[in-house]
């Protein structure tokens, strides 16, 4: 048994989370850098536009493998790779700071294998949505909608807790209600984006998905089953 005085003070991140958030500071470091002329020589001030350009999720790019019917894999590859790629540093930074939060939380909660896949999965999704229901010629940047993902976990988790200690679930939700408040007062005071659409789409999917990633989740899925059937 450890020493309680051995034990640290905070529970260690989960490495998948320490992971996602090392590849998104990594690249905005390299921007960065790139853009004060420390790395790269002079090509490297325009690194993130062109990291956007190929990486990048765009709704128009999406229309038209949709209607060739070509589904070429560097493209495929914006579903998981738009994640990584910001628009700026400050965009970038809120989103890490955020992942590791909510990240950690999931993560103890549901394991490292569910963070994963609520996060690209939610991210794929996201952009999905964004892409049918919006359809905007602006490329889609950033790890909100995954982000928005873990909130779906996070929020289901509380959910289920309240419901344990027969106290008004509707209080699991007030995150996502505060969030998108904001995201409300800075649309109407800096103008508005579409982007919110991939985000609450991420959120929903996040949610889905921790019916069956939770633990007990599956097997409880396949027993509404079998009594259906």
């Amino acid at each position: 048994m450890s020493h309680p005085h051995n034990e640290p003070p905070l529970n260690p991140l989960p490495p998948v989370v320490i992971a996602l958030f090392l590849v998104i500071v990594g690249i905005e470091i390299t921007f960065n850098l790139g853009a004060r002329g420390l790395l790269g020589g002079p090509q490297a001030v325009g690194w993130r536009l062109g990291t956007m350009e190929r990486f990048a999720f765009s709704a128009e790019i999406f229309a038209w493998m949709r209607d060739s019917g070509r589904w070429p894999l560097e493209h495929v590859l914006r579903f998981v790779s738009y994640p990584f790629v910001h628009a700026s540093f400050t965009h970038a930074l809120f989103a890490g700071v955020m992942l590791l939060a909510l990240g950690k939380m999931v993560g103890e909660a549901m394991g490292s294998l569910a963070v994963v896949a609520i996060f690209f999965v939610s991210a794929s999704g996201g952009a999905l949505v964004y892409a049918l229901t919006i359809g905007d010629t602006a490329p889609l940047v950033g790890a909100f909608p995954a982000v928005y993902g873990l909130i779906g976990g996070f929020t289901y988790m509380l959910w289920l807790r309240l419901g344990q200690l027969g106290e008004n679930q509707i209080r699991a939700f007030t995150l996502i209600g505060f969030l998108l408040a904001i995201q409300l007062i800075f649309g109407l005071l800096f103008g508005a984006n579409a982007e919110w659409v991939a985000d609450i789409a991420g959120f929903a999917i996040g949610f889905g998905l921790s019916t069956v990633l939770a633990p007990g989740g599956w097997s409880k899925l396949v027993d509404r089953l079998r009594q259906r059937s």
